[in-house]
């Protein structure tokens, strides 16, 4: 890989790594490859640099979640949880894998995973700031900067995706101070090929969620699959299973206390940089706001599907997701409000101001930005709770999301396809179709008009001067708001669409403007009657958007420099790329007087289990438990068989599923949580506090082995005994 280290960067990164803090991009692990080494890596840092080397050859990104290698056959492991949609996608109420768990001895028992469900192998990450940069103007509107930034990324996305077989994008680091173009590889035909019950693969399930001690065997394994020729092909029973240039060897003694661990990944987002006026916010209204609409959400959930049925096991995949985050906004409060988070990010405001005014020379090179910065956040917050509605609405509602982006589709394919809208380019469309094939496994009118319901009651009662007026008057809000006619034309729209049709879904895509129009499926009425408020709206987001992309990276050059001289740690938020976070496994004192040791054992899980869910482990499992038969996977410093185990590695959502490496870089856990009291380092980073939860290796091991059966896999990875 090209080495990515210019001059300003190393300027910028050449400072002392506080801790284990950090979400490092590959590039720059020479420059902390002292702390690297002081913790205990073996390898060469300079190796963690090629993405096509080992191991960094051997990290996938799910979409969403991270996995890895495991095999020459294209075995890959991830979480349990990444790996749930898929496995709620392959459920009935008469054959339910969620419950039961699964397993393939063989290639052809092996089930094809959610469709759009897709395995990335990251081979090139190259730096386009000065393409991207070219051409702008300080002139130029919000709009215009927007379109501009989003032109040059098209070009360099299109020039890339040149071989079919890639996926490419760009994206920006430090709020757009710098552009980087990732290729990645796109393997489309992804199999699930075994995936322990639910009783072991999300054992403790909300309750424990967040918590430690935590006893969970979140791990679930897929297959990536290639045609003949070795290249990514959609699914065909003659496809046969991708080979990659590396796999991870798998280390059955895992780990013990003190030992050096680093997890590769994709973290998904991180706000660490953010303004004092973006923290308050985001704390005292946006997460108060959407932690309640979650929750409400749940309950309509549970109220209108039995546990077990056909409806429940559809929305088993939103239900869990949306149990984490309504919990991880609870939690993140709670620590915000006991904590000193506040307090530090205003006290960083007004020292970086005053850093800033100190010599002429910053005033000239950072001028006004953090002034600019904090007008453009009040102005975001004025239409931020209906905005947010409307997107939960958008969530929730499959109908409605679904014609709104067919009908878009049609507008959009009037265009040249470089003109079109990110999402309805031809690049777009096989994604596009297996996202339409999937929803029928999704879908319940009798649970989803209660969400909707739910949503549009809320939006109903916002002050006029914030309701679309196309979206009232469609509801008939427009004449005051009646809860049982709101109701009554949801019951209409639900009764007579015929897009809960998976037939009729994809005949639409092949569909005119003038087809739109003529229809009279209500939810393509709305779709089409509501089109041009909902474009005035994306063109404001747009206007915003560019306003943010030319005032955040001057903000950014100045906390970037502040940190440099006061000696502290710089690397960009998470943005879902390839990063690199290193520790050690380390226990922590949550609270005065209580220490928490870094490793649970097997029995654990007997002493917390009562039969019920979530506590309801295996009988085969508590059998062998009690029995103390811990075959080749007992620790004697534990005096069992470690279930899950604790580091201190920063970490964040999308490191769901990445690889706990030791260090020679052999597999010895999967990363699945943090524990409660660093659940704000999303923002605010604590190293007395911060610590990742892990599935250790040989409790995946055992668990397969003696409670699964499942030898052919164990057999078919490469284990370090």
């Amino acid at each position: 890989m090209k080495k990515l280290i210019t001059l300003f960067v190393t300027a910028i990164f050449s400072v002392t790594a506080i801790a284990d803090e950090g979400m490092w991009q590959p590039h720059q692990l020479p420059i902390i490859a002292k702390q690297l080494k002081k913790a205990g890596l073996k390898l060469n840092p300079n190796d963690l640099t090629d993405l096509t080397g080992f191991p960094m050859g051997a990290i996938v990104s799910l979409g969403g979640c991270t996995a890895s290698f495991v095999s020459d056959k294209g075995l890959v492991v991830t979480n349990h949880h990444c790996a749930y949609g898929s496995i709620q996608y392959n459920s009935t109420e008469e054959n339910n894998l969620l419950e039961q768990g699964f397993l393939a001895k063989k290639y052809d028992q092996e089930l094809q995973a959610a469709p759009g469900s897709r395995v990335y192998v990251t081979e090139s990450i190259t730096e386009v700031t000065k393409q991207m940069k070219s051409g702008l103007k300080d002139d130029m509107t919000g709009n215009q900067r927007y379109q501009h930034i989003d032109s040059q990324s098209k070009k360099l996305v299109a020039e890339c995706e040149s071989d079919k077989a890639y996926r490419c994008s760009v994206v920006n680091f430090h709020g757009g101070l710098e552009y980087y173009l990732f290729k990645q590889l796109t393997i489309r035909d992804v199999r699930i090929v075994h995936a322990p019950a639910k009783s072991i693969g999300k054992y403790g399930g909300d309750v424990d969620n967040w918590m430690w001690p935590r006893h969970t065997g979140d791990y679930a394994f897929y297959r990536a699959y290639v045609g003949k020729d070795g290249k990514p092909a959609d699914y065909s029973e003659d496809n046969v299973p991708y080979e990659p240039k590396h796999h991870l060897k798998v280390n059955a003694k895992g780990v013990d206390d003190g030992d050096y661990i680093m997890v590769l990944g994709y973290p998904g987002s991180t706000n660490r940089y953010r303004t004092s006026e973006e923290v308050i916010n985001t704390f005292t209204k946006s997460y108060p706001l959407t932690k309640e609409l979650m929750g409400s959400m749940i309950q309509d959930i549970k109220d209108n599907s039995a546990v077990g049925s056909e409806a429940r096991i559809k929305y088993e995949s939103m239900l869990a997701g949306l149990s984490n985050y309504e919990k991880n906004r609870g939690s993140m409060m709670e620590s915000y409000q006991k904590g000193t988070t506040e307090e530090r990010k205003v006290k960083l405001n007004k020292d970086l101001r005053k850093w800033v005014k100190a010599k002429k020379s910053r005033q000239q090179q950072f001028g006004n930005s953090i002034e600019k910065l904090d007008e453009l956040v009040k102005q975001s917050e004025k239409t931020a709770k209906r905005d947010t509605l409307l997107g939960y609405i958008n969530y929730a509602s499959q109908m409605m999301s679904t014609a709104s982006r067919l009908h878009r589709l049609a507008v959009e394919k009037q265009k040249e396809d470089m003109q079109r809208e990110r999402g309805y380019q031809e690049r777009d469309m096989n994604r596009f179709t297996q996202g339409m094939k999937r929803i029928n496994r999704r879908f319940d009118a009798k649970v989803e008009m209660p969400l909707v319901f739910n949503l549009m009651n809320r939006y109903a009662q916002l002050p006029n001067d914030q309701r679309i007026a196309e979206i009232d008057r469609f509801f008939s809000l427009d004449d005051g708001y009646n809860p049982d006619k709101l109701k009554s034309k949801l019951a209409e729209m639900y009764e007579k669409t015929e897009l809960d049709k998976e037939s009729v879904r994809l005949a639409w895509m092949e569909k005119s403007v003038a087809d739109f129009e003529k229809s009279s499926d209500p939810f393509i009425q709305y779709a089409v009657k509501t089109f041009e408020a909902r474009q005035k709206l994306e063109m404001q987001g747009k206007e915003e958007s560019g306003q943010f992309s030319e005032v955040r990276p001057q903000y950014m050059e100045a906390i970037i420099a502040y940190n440099q001289s006061k000696k502290l740690p710089v690397y960009a938020d998470a943005n879902s790329t390839l990063r690199i976070t290193y520790g050690n496994v380390k226990g922590y004192s949550p609270v005065d007087g209580m220490r928490a040791l870094p490793f649970t054992t097997l029995e654990g899980i007997t002493a917390k289990d009562t039969g019920v869910w979530p506590f309801n482990s295996p009988a085969k499992q508590l059998e062998l438990i009690e029995k103390k038969e811990y075959g080749n996977y007992y620790d004697k410093k534990v005096g069992s068989v470690p279930v899950n185990y604790l580091g201190t590695l920063d970490i964040t959502g999308g490191n769901s599923g990445s690889p706990t490496l030791n260090n020679k870089a052999e597999l010895v856990g999967l990363v699945f949580d943090g524990v409660y009291e660093s659940i704000i380092g999303d923002w605010d980073y604590d190293p007395t506090y911060n610590r990742s939860i892990h599935t250790s290796v040989p409790f995946m091991l055992w668990v397969m082995e003696n409670v699964d059966g499942a030898e052919n896999i164990i057999d078919e990875m490469t284990i370090v005994k």
